[in-house]
């Protein structure tokens, strides 16, 4: 395991706990380097190199080859971690109960990803996951297109994956369909 423990946005401080031994491994190899930098690596002539977000999002457009940057994984993560909060919640008939529900799960996501909950809500959950919340449809809806999907092209990715990512093909079909644009 390793633990992480930095400071965020707003001069918020972070421990965040990874159990991945591979990572594990990688990062103590970072800390044998010497600097003041965790994350650091020796380049082909033997310089010490940081890493800083402009590298990781330069990384990860060369390995998927599309515009993404750390913040699109990131919304994806929290998109995908509020409908499975909001999933696993009783299913309620009542709209009041029903939004303290989704603000409950707004917040749950909110401190895993260290933000606060109006940026979670604003920049990092797909509003398709509360809106279908909202109005009864996500624990179907993830159901079954979990299993429709599983079984055809979204294989890599893990159920809740598979089943958020057809929801919201879904939606932006239905935005297609009918001109609606946000």
């Amino acid at each position: 395991m390793v633990k992480f423990h930095f400071r965020g946005k707003s001069g918020k401080e972070h421990t965040v706990e990874v159990t991945d031994r591979r990572v594990a491994k990688i990062v103590r190899k970072c800390q044998d380097l010497p600097g003041q930098h965790l994350f650091e690596y020796k380049d082909r002539e033997g310089q010490i190199r940081s890493i800083g977000s402009e590298d990781v999002n330069d990384y990860l457009q060369a390995i998927t080859k599309q515009p993404f940057t750390a913040k699109d994984f990131r919304t994806w993560a929290g998109t995908v971690l509020a409908a499975i909060a909001l999933s696993k919640m009783q299913e309620v008939d009542n709209q009041t109960l029903a939004k303290k529900n989704v603000v409950m799960a707004i917040e749950a996501v909110a401190r895993l990803l260290g933000n606060t909950v109006a940026i979670c809500r604003k920049c990092y959950i797909h509003p398709a996951i509360p809106t279908s919340y909202l109005n009864g449809t996500l624990a179907q809806n993830l159901r079954a297109k979990a299993d429709s999907q599983i079984a055809h092209h979204l294989r890599d990715l893990k159920p809740e994956e598979a089943a958020v990512m057809s929801l919201l093909r879904q939606e932006l079909a239905d935005r297609s369909r009918t001109g609606r644009h946000k």
